[in-house]
């Protein structure tokens, strides 16, 4: 019945002239709105650096594939009069789950450089990896997409912190995302309208690698174990680690190449890589569920702004009402009003589990069955507390009765 009362309420105001204004403060127009929004010059056509393009001996592209990158889910930056201009069309659920899956398409990005180790999309940072990255999602509508990207190292170096931008046009979205029950979405051929914005992203975070000297690049990757070391036994590699005047991390001491303890830390870091393999796998499954509805978002928002733009062009008068002109454009209005409740709802429906408990995950370690329950963040601390009990069990001095046995 609400579902009804929301469609009789659009054909109303649309016959108005006040069609999504609603929500707008008085004398702010789509125009203003789209005026104030962050000006970020967009990325243009972009061609990804591979693996293929680079001189086979560079020393840096070897050492570059052994450095693991962890991207976390993106923060979004609340933009008052976006939302006031955009409010009526844009979906919360899909807004929330955005900042966990657009951190997807920049690992494909990467990933399809081959230009490093592991890519993955983790809950948190994590102290096992070389790089973190971190987004803050500036302004993403179905017409451009701007965003803060920080990325670090294990010792705290910053690689990247800037601000990127680019923009679509309708021809980046085909019929396909028009949806209806005769014309379902394809989502393995589909090309990200804002790929070329993850491409920069990745062709800088390689310029970034490239810019330091190898032996640099390799203290990196001797930091980066000495961290994780030291957040499984903090008080054993305590030592290892210092803090310069700059707030890096630097190396005092390595461990010698042959102690037990340290081939301890790479088997716990060998084990703690198989479950955060399964945990970048359950975002990549997130992101395909939800795809179809996130590009229809997408295109809905654009073809909105579109229609706002192109109507506070030409005012409306009550003399159009009664022209098949303008009721075609009102049945079309109302079309995709109507698609984008149905598929508003399909995504509600696909989206829910992510925030609700997952199925707990039972684990095999050393013998052990360990359970893991509750939702992937809470699975994944969890699992990191486990590896600490298990490493602090395992490295325990042996008692004399050990001894004697």
């Amino acid at each position: 019945m609400n579902y009804v009362f929301i469609v009789v309420a659009l054909v109303i105001a649309s016959l108005t002239g006040c069609a999504q204004r609603s929500t707008m403060p008085e004398n702010t127009s789509a125009a203003d709105a789209l005026a104030a929004r962050p000006t970020i010059e967009p990325v243009g056509s972009v061609s990804l650096i591979t693996a293929q393009m680079r001189a086979p001996s560079l020393a840096s592209d070897t050492l570059g594939t052994r450095v693991d990158i962890g991207i976390v889910p993106f923060t979004t930056r609340e933009n008052a009069v976006n939302k006031a201009a955009f409010g009526d069309w844009i979906f919360d659920e899909i807004k929330q789950k955005e900042t966990q899956f657009l951190p997807h398409l920049l690992s494909k990005a990467l990933i399809e450089s081959d230009l490093w180790g592991a890519v993955r999309v983790l809950p948190e940072a994590d102290p096992s990896l070389v790089i973190t990255i971190r987004g803050e999602i500036i302004s993403s509508t179905g017409l451009d997409l701007a965003v803060h990207i920080n990325a670090t190292d294990s010792s705290g170096r910053v690689w990247l912190a800037r601000d990127y931008a680019d923009v679509a046009q309708l021809s980046d979205y085909p019929e396909s995302t028009r949806f209806t029950y005769g014309n379902r979405f394809d989502g393995a051929n589909y090309v990200d309208p804002f790929h070329d914005l993850y491409k920069r992203v990745a062709n800088d975070l390689l310029a970034a690698r490239d810019g330091l000297d190898d032996g640099l690049l390799a203290e990196t990757l001797q930091i980066a174990d000495l961290v994780y070391a030291r957040d499984l036994a903090p008080e054993r590699f305590a030592s290892t680690l210092t803090e310069n005047e700059e707030g890096l991390l630097r190396l005092v001491t390595l461990p010698a190449a042959d102690d037990p303890m340290l081939a301890r830390v790479s088997d716990m870091r060998y084990r703690h890589h198989l479950f955060i393999d399964t945990v970048d796998e359950y975002y990549q499954t997130l992101y395909e569920d939800i795809q179809p509805a996130y590009v229809l978002w997408r295109r809905y928002s654009l073809d909105q702004t579109e229609e706002t733009l192109s109507r506070e062009a030409t005012p409306p008068s009550t003399t159009t009402y009664g022209d098949s002109r303008s009721f075609l454009a009102l049945s079309q209005r109302y079309d995709r009003f109507k698609w984008s409740k149905i598929y508003e709802h399909e995504f509600t429906e696909l989206a829910a589990g992510f925030n609700n408990e997952l199925a707990p995950a039972m684990l095999a370690l050393n013998g052990q069955v360990h359970g893991l329950s509750g939702t992937m963040e809470q699975q994944y601390r969890e699992w990191r507390g486990i590896l600490r009990a298990l490493f602090e069990l395992e490295t325990a001095p042996l008692s004399e009765r050990d001894l004697e046995e």
